[in-house]
């Protein structure tokens, strides 16, 4: 109909080109298409779905654009037209056992929120799921960057102590909630840490002679509980993502709540000097430097492992090796890596020592952590979790399975 009418159109007023014409067809075809096609339900070779901005999914989430990607799948921004508001949807690839572990996601972050409604714990509210053609789909709460790509955004620059110290701080009250209620979050890093809003100043570094970016905000929100383990189901041999994994799991003894005290350990390190500190792929270099960070690593767990890595509770590394040498000239004793003789930069690395610890039941508790002088300076309008802080009081009901 509508190409009749511009046929007339043309008819009656003969200065139209051809050319014209056609441009004009061209472009109203080009509008239909757009307006009439429905979203697509193919996958790629490795089972993302194929979409494109504008596809609407469930006749109700608009796709804007890409956020993300990951071996899982892929994160993307899209608007609720029923809420009449944005929010970021995890389309999980259609593999079976990505499906598989985004179910169990789902069934924890469920679990959470039933405990916590209020998002008080910080742990990322979870708004919708459903089953997209295979594809099962995951919708949170809009958030801003990962501590880790403000970090890299910011050419590696580190966060001031005064940021190190409220993004702790809120990361052991959040992760605190989990071990609280049977469960093990066994892959905190950087990239599982959301600012809730990444916006920033730009301020001069005298030391560094240049401009830097200093997140405005520092309020953030604990993201990715794919990997999420209740105590009384199995435990995988092997969890955490290699920099921040603790060593009773790499010895493959067993690990619990601890192993996430370790992680956080790692992590503020990380945000205080803006470098790893287990940069390794290699399971005994990662023991090795281990061992010049912190010390030798306790008899006790060489002897009992029944990994190879050791000969009569010594590790067996080659020190004048090229990866020897290596971690001799890279790695330095922890308290070597502090910046200043502030007691406040002293109270950061005894913390971060006791997160370290090597036997898990010697590790400090996040509880214990929560109370550690480090802390004190936290503002009171920034404590959680204490009377007049404004925390939900605590719901009888356990978090116990899935």
């Amino acid at each position: 109909m509508l190409l009749k009418v511009i046929c007339n159109d043309y008819n009656k007023k003969s200065e139209y080109s051809a050319i014209k014409l056609a441009a004009r067809i061209r472009k109203l075809i080009k509008k239909l298409l757009k307006s009439s096609r429905a979203p697509s339900v193919e996958d790629d070779e490795e089972g993302h779905l194929i979409y494109r901005s504008g596809d609407v999914l469930q006749d109700r989430y608009k796709i804007l654009g890409t956020l993300g990607e990951g071996t899982f799948g892929k994160v993307v921004k899209v608007k609720d037209l029923e809420m009449d508001h944005s929010m970021a949807l995890k389309i999980i690839k259609n593999v079976e056992k990505y499906r598989e572990a985004a179910k169990l996601e789902i069934n924890v972050l469920e679990k959470i929120a039933d405990k916590d409604p209020d998002c008080v714990h910080l742990c990322v509210r979870m708004l919708d799921w459903f089953d997209y053609h295979g594809h099962m789909c995951i919708g949170f709460e809009m958030l801003g960057l990962s501590v880790f790509d403000f970090l890299k955004d910011n050419g590696y620059q580190p966060y001031p102590v005064d940021h190190v110290r409220h993004i702790g701080y809120q990361l052991c009250f959040s992760v605190k909630f989990l071990h609280d209620n049977n469960l093990t979050h066994t892959d905190l890093k950087p990239e599982n840490i959301l600012f809730l809003d990444s916006d920033y100043d730009v301020v001069y570094n005298s030391k560094k002679r240049r401009d830097v970016k200093r997140v405005k905000r520092t309020d953030v929100r604990l993201i990715d509980f794919g990997s999420a383990t209740f105590d009384h189901e199995h435990h995988s041999t092997i969890v955490s993502t290699r920099h921040y994994r603790a060593p009773e799991v790499i010895l493959e003894l067993g690990w619990a709540q601890p192993c996430d005290v370790w992680s956080v350990g790692c992590i503020l390190f990380e945000l205080y000097l803006g470098i790893t500190l287990f940069q390794t792929h290699d399971n005994r270099e990662h023991l090795a430097m281990m061992q010049r960070i912190l010390g030798e690593i306790p008899v006790r767990m060489a002897r009992k492992t029944k990994t190879k890595y050791f000969y009569r509770g010594k590790l067996e590394w080659d020190e004048k090796s090229s990866a020897g040498r290596f971690i001799r000239d890279n790695c330095k004793p922890l308290l070597r890596y502090k910046q200043s003789d502030d007691s406040e930069h002293g109270q950061l690395f005894d913390l971060i020592l006791r997160m370290l610890e090597y036997e898990p039941s010697q590790r400090i508790t996040l509880r214990e952590a929560m109370s550690h002088p480090f802390f004190d300076k936290i503002p009171s309008h920034q404590r959680l979790g204490e009377k007049g802080s404004g925390d939900a009081p605590r719901r009888s009901l356990s978090i116990t399975s899935r």
